[in-house]
């Protein structure tokens, strides 16, 4: 583990939350360290955060802006620095949604000129970027392993894809030209300074001022917290031991639904939850879950040593001690605050003051969680858990429920833990369990060839807990499996119309994927409570869904031509409701019958969608040398499916009359 000594810092968006708790623990820590901080002064920064710092010898605050490059390039040559650390940048996700041009210029332009000056004096010594968990994209919910530094980077929001972006110029920067970079990830930060757009704050000056806690959509969505102190801490340690090249997660296990941090906030303040929390309109898409594994920063030194109690109580005490360390704040506490980002800490509300979320407003943007509601004029005999509300089918079960007028609730418990599961059913009492949740790895199944324990986990371990609890507790389980375990063979050919039955064995282990599915619908044949339905390149009436195989093989540069059995996800998953309405169990296959080929999907994508569109093939040797695991091939005998559901369309049918007929931009 190496030391390193700066000597002339230059920190970034000082006068911000956590880059000035940083400056205040260097200034006071380290007095033979020169410390610059420079600053803009955005609508979210504040001079006042500086305070502890400004009477110090070795501490200098200029005001000014990244993007100008004169100035950046001065600083650096007249200040000698030799070490950078990079907080300047937009943060606030629900400003990007609406100002997302600001954010690609003060994130990927203003990080730009920084590295670009780096370059040109040739003196850094270190580069420290601090970027954001939000860049991983969304956590699977039932993933017990975090996250880590060598994650794919799958951003969501505007604001995510601009730190995204701008650590592919650091890394660039840093293999072109030597530069010493380091990139840092971290969970979110509360604690004293910070500006009250973001939720800790926000809910504490609301809870102080007595008005409601505005949540968005249900609140499920988890969250991880840190204290600004520790945080500021950690930074302190991966200046002086990180290494050069490497990125460090900045997080916490500990995990937090946005609405027990609410019910903890209105708990300080000695109010009722259930009459101080108000069910507002979620953002364009939120992310359900962040979570990092911070094992590499551990290894380096550090810990976390603020208990949540402990820091939300001295977060609560700040604020109610410096009610107006920020002026007027009015914009920023409404449930969907649109500031207008400009220098000299100016604020503007785009919404207007008069729709601040408070006790005596109408809000038509209210939205209740649909698990509470019911469209049926008559109670449901059935109530349902569903498991995978991140996941493709379980959101969408979801959507089925509420317009069939079923109450649902998503499960909250990762499937590996027992006792949550347990909790989940005994807070629910449902009537049927459906399990949507699983490892299919991201952006396909060869992440499962790398990652074997996290796969094993959830699609073995988890859903043989979630059929062992429910048959204690006399549920049926309706688990939503996979066909990819079956290949063509000599008594299943290719073009036979022969294909494989339920209760055939499978015969394809060419991806983990598949073997962990193959295993665990073995061992489920002992659980009689259990609906086993296998879908297969799954496809719905959403040709945007990056997940839908027809949105797929359109965006490849070459795909292969084998026909398959198919899912049409429109016209079957009100089937699998029915199925669990029915208590039907064992082994389904959950195809449409017959097959159809890449082929004949992209002819069709072309007769009704695109005349233009055009595609080029290739074998399966010359795929394999584009993936890791190879892929299934198969048909499955849909017979017994059609057999208990004699309206079930054929593959072909249901393609032209669920998929491309409502997707139809051609003349007919």
């Amino acid at each position: 583990m190496s030391t390193y000594t700066p000597k002339n810092i230059l920190i970034t968006g000082a006068a911000g939350f956590i880059a000035s708790h940083v400056a205040n623990r260097l200034v006071r820590s380290y007095p033979e360290y020169k410390i610059v901080v420079l600053d803009k002064l955005d609508y979210c920064s504040n001079l006042k955060n500086l305070i502890p710092s400004r009477s110090s010898p070795n501490f200098k605050f200029v005001k000014g802006d990244i993007g100008s490059a004169d100035l950046v390039n001065y600083l650096l040559i007249t200040e000698n620095i030799d070490t950078i650390m990079h907080f300047a940048a937009q943060t606030h996700v629900d400003n990007s949604f609406g100002n997302s041009f600001e954010f690609t210029k003060n994130n990927i332009y203003g990080t730009h000129v920084l590295l670009e000056a780096c370059k040109v004096t040739g003196q850094i010594r270190r580069f420290i970027h601090v970027s954001t968990d939000e860049v991983y994209g969304e956590t699977d919910e039932d993933a017990v392993v975090g996250n880590h530094e060598a994650s794919q980077l799958l951003p969501t929001n505007p604001y995510s894809a601009t730190k995204a972006g701008a650590e592919m110029l650091v890394m660039a920067y840093g293999r072109s030209y030597g530069l010493p970079v380091i990139t840092t990830r971290g969970n979110n930060v509360y604690g004293p300074n910070q500006f009250p757009e973001k939720l800790i704050p926000k809910f504490i000056l609301l809870a102080m001022t007595g008005k409601p806690l505005p949540i968005h959509g249900d609140g499920s969505n988890v969250r991880s917290y840190l204290y600004c102190e520790d945080v500021a801490e950690a930074f302190e340690v991966i200046l002086h031991k990180g290494d050069v090249g490497h990125v460090y997660n900045i997080g916490t296990k500990k995990e937090r639904r946005v609405i027990d941090v609410a019910k903890d906030i209105s708990k300080l303040f000695n109010k009722d939850p259930d009459t101080s929390i108000q069910y507002v309109e979620n953002r364009p898409f939120n992310d359900q879950r962040y979570f990092l594994d911070d094992q590499k920063l551990k290894i380096l030194g550090w810990s976390e040593r603020t208990t949540w109690e402990e820091g939300l109580k001295k977060t609560m005490e700040w604020y109610i001690n410096n009610p107006d360390w920020w002026g007027d704040v009015s914009g920023a506490l409404l449930p969907h605050p649109r500031m207008l980002m400009m220098p000299g800490g100016v604020e503007r509300n785009l919404d207007g003051a008069e729709n601040e979320c408070s006790e005596n407003s109408n809000q038509t943007g209210m939205v209740v969680p649909a698990s509470r509601i019911s469209n049926s004029p008559s109670k449901s005999p059935y109530k349902f858990l569903i498991y995978g509300k991140t996941g493709w089918i379980g959101g969408l079960l979801g959507k089925i429920c509420a317009e069939q007028g079923i109450p649902y609730e998503y499960g909250k418990a990762r499937l590996q833990d027992r006792s949550q599961l347990l909790a989940d059913i005994h807070a629910v009492k449902p009537t049927h369990a459906f399990n949507a949740a699983g490892v299919t790895g991201r952006p396909n199944v060869d992440w499962c060839e790398s990652h074997k324990t996290e796969t094993i986990r959830t699609n073995v371990a988890g859903t043989l807990n979630l059929a062992d609890v429910c048959k204690e507790n006399g549920l049926l389980m309706m688990n939503f499996a996979t066909g990819c375990i079956f290949e063509y063979d000599a008594a299943h050919p290719e073009g036979s119309g022969i294909g494989f039955k339920e209760e055939d064995t499978p015969n394809f282990t060419g991806s983990f994927y598949s073997k962990t599915k193959a295993m665990v619908e073995e061992l489920l044949k002992e659980y009689p409570n259990v609906c086993t339905l296998r879908v297969r390149m799954p496809i719905s009436s959403d040709l945007n869904n990056p997940r839908n195989f027809i949105t797929k093989i359109s965006r490849y540069n070459k795909v292969v031509n084998i026909p398959n059995s198919m899912t049409i996800l429109d016209e079957l998953l009100p089937i699998s409701v029915e199925m669990a309405k029915r208590n039907l169990t064992g082994i389904w296959n959950f195809t449409n019958p017959g097959v159809v080929s890449h082929n004949e999907i992209l002819e069709m994508y072309k007769k009704y969608i695109n005349p233009e569109f055009t595609w080029a093939n290739f074998t399966l040797e010359e795929q394999a040398k584009v993936i890791i695991a190879p892929r299934s091939n198969n048909e499955m005998d849909a017979s017994k499916l059609k057999k208990e559901f004699p309206e079930l369309l054929s593959i072909k049918e249901s393609l032209i009359k669920n998929v491309f007929e409502p997707n139809r931009k051609t003349a007919a």
